[in-house]
Formats: C-alpha cells, sequence, structure tokens
C-alpha cells in the first residue's frame, strides 16, 4: 500500500511544500496573470498535480488517476450539483415577481444598509452555507443585498466578506467531515478545536461589514447591533460545535443571531438611517415621516462644492422635491411589505 513520502523533493520538507504549492501557484497565475479561462486553468493545473504526485512523491500511476477520479466525482456532485440548483432557483425568482417581493419584504424590516448587511450577508448568508456552501451563500446574498438596493460591487465585497466566519462548518460541516476522513482524528476533537477558534473572527467580522457599508460612521453608530450579532453568533458557534452536533453549527448560530438582531432592532435604532443611494437619515426624522430617503448618487462633497451649499443647508434638503424623479431611477425605493396574497402569486407557477 502507497505511503505518502512527507519530503520526497531532495529530503527537504521546504521544497518538497513549495513543490506540492505548484499546482495552486499555477492556477492562480493562469487565471490572474495570463487571464486563461477556468477550465483550461484547472486542466492545467490538474496536470502539473498528476505529474508532482507521480514523478515527485512515487505515486502509483493507478491510485494517482484513481484519485483524479475521486476528486472530479467529488466536485460533479455534492459541490457541483448544490451550486447548479441554487443558481437555478435564484434565476427562477429573477424571471418571477418573487425578487421585487423579495426586496420589499428585506427594506421592511430596515432601510439601513448596515443593518441589513449583518441581517443579509452575515446571518442569512450563514444559514445558506451551512445547508448549501460550496459558492451560492456569496452568490445569493450579494443577489439580495442588490435587491435592497445596494451597489453590485459593494455587495460582492459584503458577502465575501461576512462568508469568513460560518465557512469551517459549511455544507453540513463538510470541511471538518472532511478532514476527519483525511487524518483520522476524532470528529469532536476537530469540531471543538475549529469551535474555540472561529468565534473569535465572527466577534469581529460584523464590525467589518459596517465599516465597509459606510466607514467610521457606520462603525460609530451601528456598533452595538455589530456587537450583539457577532457576539450571539460567536457563543453560538462554540456551544453548538462543543456540546451540541457539529453538522449544525451554523445553522444554530444563524438563527440565534437573527434573533438577537431583530429583538434588539425593536429596542434600539441607529442614530442616522444609510439609504438605498447613500443618502442620510436621522432616526427621529424616518420615525416621523416613515419615507425612505432618495437622493442622487454622489458624494456630497461633490455635491457640496458644485452647488455651493453648506454643510447645515445640505441638512435641511435631505429629500428630493415632491415631484422631482430620482437621479437613480433604477434604485428600489419602496419599502413597505408586501401583501401575503403578493408573495403567494409571486412564487406561484
Amino acid at each position: 500500500m502507497f505511503q505518502q513520502i512527507l519530503d520526497p523533493i531532495g529530503g527537504s520538507l521546504l521544497l518538497s511544500a513549495l513543490c506540492a504549492a505548484l499546482p495552486l501557484v499555477l492556477l492562480f497565475v493562469l487565471l490572474g496573470v495570463f487571464r486563461v479561462k477556468a477550465p483550461k486553468a484547472a486542466i492545467a493545473s490538474l496536470a502539473v498535480s498528476l505529474i508532482l504526485a507521480i514523478i515527485g512523491w512515487q505515486m502509483p500511476l493507478g491510485q494517482a488517476l484513481s484519485a483524479t477520479a475521486a476528486g472530479i466525482f467529488y466536485g460533479l456532485f455534492p459541490i457541483l450539483w448544490i451550486l447548479v440548483n441554487a443558481l437555478w432557483i435564484y434565476k427562477l425568482t429573477v424571471a418571477t415577481p418573487w425578487f421585487e417581493a423579495l426586496g420589499r419584504t428585506i427594506r421592511s424590516i430596515s432601510d439601513d444598509l448596515r443593518i441589513l448587511s449583518i441581517l443579509i450577508a452575515f446571518c442569512f448568508g450563514a444559514l445558506l452555507e451551512s445547508l448549501a456552501g460550496f459558492g451560492a451563500p456569496v452568490a445569493i446574498s450579494a443577489a439580495m443585498l442588490m435587491a435592497a438596493g445596494m451597489k453590485p460591487l459593494k455587495s460582492a465585497i459584503v458577502s465575501l466578506l461576512a462568508n469568513t466566519a460560518p465557512v469551517a462548518f459549511g455544507a453540513m460541516a463538510a470541511p471538518i467531515i472532511a478532514l476527519n476522513g483525511v487524518t483520522g482524528l476524532p470528529l469532536h476533537d476537530l469540531s471543538s478545536m475549529a469551535g474555540r477558534q472561529t468565534p473569535f473572527i465572527a466577534l469581529i467580522v460584523p464590525l467589518l461589514l459596517v465599516f465597509i457599508v459606510d466607514g467610521r460612521r457606520g462603525v460609530k453608530q451601528a456598533w452595538p447591533v455589530a456587537l450583539v450579532a457577532g457576539v450571539a453568533f460567536a457563543v453560538s458557534q462554540f456551544v453548538t460545535s462543543n456540546y451540541l452536533a457539529v453538522e449544525l453549527t451554523d445553522v444554530v448560530a444563524a438563527v440565534v443571531t437573527v434573533a438577537a438582531v431583530l429583538v434588539m432592532l425593536r429596542f434600539w435604532k441607529p442614530k442616522e438611517t444609510i439609504g438605498m443611494a447613500g443618502g442620510v437619515t436621522s432616526g427621529a426624522a424616518q420615525a416621523g415621516t416613515g419615507a425612505v430617503p432618495v437622493e442622487a448618487n454622489v458624494s456630497r462633497a461633490a455635491v457640496g462644492s458644485a452647488t455651493g451649499t453648506t454643510p447645515a443647508s445640505r441638512g435641511s434638503e435631505g429629500t428630493a422635491p415632491a415631484g422631482t424623479a430620482p437621479a437613480d431611477a433604477a434604485l428600489p425605493t419602496d419599502s413597505t411589505r408586501p401583501e401575503p396574497r403578493q408573495i403567494w402569486m409571486a412564487i406561484a407557477p
């Protein structure tokens, strides 16, 4: 039976590690530097991996080909099957009125993009990561943020960053279970150690999200809800992975965090609301009028320099005059919760 050699290249562990990294480095270089298409880059990386395994690590040809076939099979069915179905469901929602109903439902919870980034990218993204994984959470949560009015690039960045906290237990703890199968170490020990490390990441991710959405002002105004989300997620991850079931770690953490954030929003609101076009509305003004701020999607500094207005005068001109079309007509402005009948009609065949 083939036994893997740890330092086959010149008897050096460092040289062997560098050679083992060559397929991954080649993949990144072909994709990022030479702009080679992903299938061709992946095939080239696979070829280098086979050559290194057979020549460098003295792996028998039959076992090398068997390992390649097992990897292809694993990539096609657990990974690609889940991802294709998730993207199919997303395209179905876009092609039906459900996408618009979803956006209105999301905006009815909060008009503040900082709050929505925590609820959608961090909480709901963690739930998707636990159930599907493999890129589906980023794609779907980014689409939901765009439906709520966030710019596409910022939606992608926020969704990618939010996915760092739950990914260790993604796809029903597939990474932990795979590590258990490869190393033979007890599953409970692996899940416990992962559950003692990932909570530290979960604590800071919501703060980073509000910083990306709104900079320092976002951290200053929305840190209480970000802290509550981080603590709830971290504690839930630790408890579930150490004392309950590793497969349910992200499910429990996501549900608990959503509940904690929604409960907090009943008693606390940010001082200002960051609207869909970057417009700022004070909490008191929004509570009194219920209006959604609509502003041009330009920086306030540019507006001030072009019109000669001062910060004080801009404060009294925060909303567009009646009858004036918004500067970005593509931005969704309806934040009323749709009726149950509208939701059912949106998802009906």
